[in-house]
């Protein structure tokens, strides 16, 4: 196809687009040469976010759809099938069908072991191709549904436009590409563009594949430090990359003037100790160098107040069902190298659906998922804390945490009101109708605490927020 037929058919569209759908076998006829329809189709696709188009099942193009984004969302219960086997096509193409197996088996089993190891360790991994099938292999459907949980809460908040921009910033195997394709589905323009230096790009752009028509994918193979962005985006996601960098902070504030003036950052990192506190210390340098204001979850309800407490805080959502490759993998039989240890396969060594993640969401503008701010005179300040311990006081803080205590002992949630120097657990001692809210709040919640006993923990290091029967307890709307 020549310049100026191409040049024919987005003069065309352009003409028609707000006219009637735009239908390839009707433009070929008005274009110089008359190109073929499918040449025509293919132009359009190419160029459907520049003309912002939608491809519709009949084939034919029309306008995108405008202001925010809204999808129909309930959670997530499994990592789709033909995902699954789109995968194992890749693992039986390397190792054959019979993968689980034998040698090839028992080498997947003892890679992921190693990626295991070195994550505890904090040791860099060098990805080879083995190494991005074992990451997909494990990794995968967690990450395909923990993008979709925090994406839904700025859906509904209305911060996510109805055709996005979107930057991924370290995408690895593709499970959060999948995840947001899924998410907003066919009836959105998503423009993608993935940043991924690794030979994890061989899996990604093989699940890129499977992404719908109108998700457009753009993949730089290319480091997070050495990638110039050309545009801006409505969201930049560091989805479990974030620890893995050298200088994280840094590496977040140079991104910050790729993100639009109503976007968003979003971070997310693995639930452990060391990655969740860690995404806390790169959230406030970000807060403090780049001046970006922190929308959720960790709210800081008194303004000009930053925390400086540990804060080892994630939410945790529904585990997954155990996709086939996982079952597979984790097999009953006993693996042939691994005979000095006592350990059978098929103890869910090789599962991982377990859905739980710390994040955050960071944004230009000021405003805050929640919008409540205490009253000075009303509310003590846990910046404060050494003042009023052992008193009874009124509080207000997000709830920051799911019952962290044994089955058998007092419900026991993080809480932090944006101020806190050390950190403070809610400890519900006595349940009463008037602070039920506590177990009934959500993660990421504002809540009202009247008439709390403050006391130090000296075991934990950590103020204790004692919620009896004297105590009320409100969800702030």
């Amino acid at each position: 196809m020549t310049d100026p037929q191409r040049q024919g058919i987005l003069d065309n569209a352009r003409y028609l687009q707000n006219v009637r759908p735009i239908d390839p076998e009707e433009i070929c006829e008005y274009v110089e040469g008359h190109p073929h329809p499918a040449v025509v189709r293919q132009t359009l696709r190419e160029e459907a976010p520049n003309l912002s188009l939608l491809e519709r099942d009949d084939g034919t193009f029309v306008p995108a759809p405008e202001g925010t984004a809204e999808v129909a969302f309930d959670g997530v219960e499994r990592f789709p099938e033909e995902y699954g086997h789109v995968l194992e096509d890749m693992v039986v193409a390397e190792y054959g069908a019979g993968w689980p197996d034998g040698e090839s088996g028992d080498r997947l089993r003892a890679r992921i072991r190693d990626l295991k190891d070195s994550y505890l360790q904090r040791e860099s991994v060098e990805y080879d191709d083995q190494t991005a099938l074992c990451y997909a292999l494990y990794h995968l459907p967690a990450y395909y549904a923990t993008v979709q949980y925090v994406l839904a809460d700025l859906i509904t908040d209305g911060l996510v436009p109805a055709s996005p921009t979107i930057l991924e910033v370290g995408a690895g195997v593709g499970g959060p590409a999948l995840g947001i394709a899924d998410l907003f589905g066919e009836d959105a323009l998503v423009t993608y563009d993935a940043v991924e230096p690794s030979a994890a790009t061989d899996v990604l752009d093989r699940f890129l594949d499977e992404t719908g028509r109108n998700f457009h994918d753009t993949v730089h193979q290319t480091t997070a430090e050495a990638f110039e962005p050309e545009r801006t985006y409505d969201l930049v996601l560091f989805s479990n990359v974030l620890s893995e960098l050298a200088e994280p902070a840094a590496v977040v504030e140079r991104y910050a003037d790729a993100v639009a003036e109503d976007g968003s950052i979003v971070a997310i990192e693995p639930a452990d100790r060391n990655t969740a506190t860690g995404l806390r210390e790169i959230e406030r340098t970000v807060e403090r160098e780049a001046g970006l204001t922190v929308y959720e979850p960790t709210v800081r309800l008194w303004p000009g107040e930053t925390p400086s407490s540990e804060s080892w805080s994630f939410t945790t959502r529904p585990d997954l069902a155990v996709p086939p490759f996982q079952r597979r993998l984790d097999g009953d039989e006993r693996s042939s190298q691994i005979e000095s240890e006592e350990r059978k396969r098929g103890d869910g060594e090789f599962v991982n659906v377990d859905v739980q993640y710390a994040y955050g969401v960071w944004r230009h503008a000021d405003e805050t998922r929640v919008g409540y701010r205490p009253d000075q005179n009303q509310a003590a300040k846990m910046a404060d804390a050494d003042d009023y311990v052992t008193d009874r006081v009124n509080l207000a803080a997000i709830k920051l945490s799911n019952n962290l205590a044994d089955e058998d002992a007092n419900p026991l949630y993080l809480i932090g009101d944006g101020s806190q120097r050390e950190a403070h657990y809610a400890v519900h001692t006595g349940k009463s109708a008037l602070n039920r809210s506590l177990t009934r709040a959500g993660y990421g919640e504002a809540l009202r605490f009247e008439n709390a006993l403050v006391l130090w923990n000296d075991d934990e290091g950590a103020y204790n927020v004692v919620v009896d029967a004297e105590t009320v307890v409100d969800r702030v709307g």
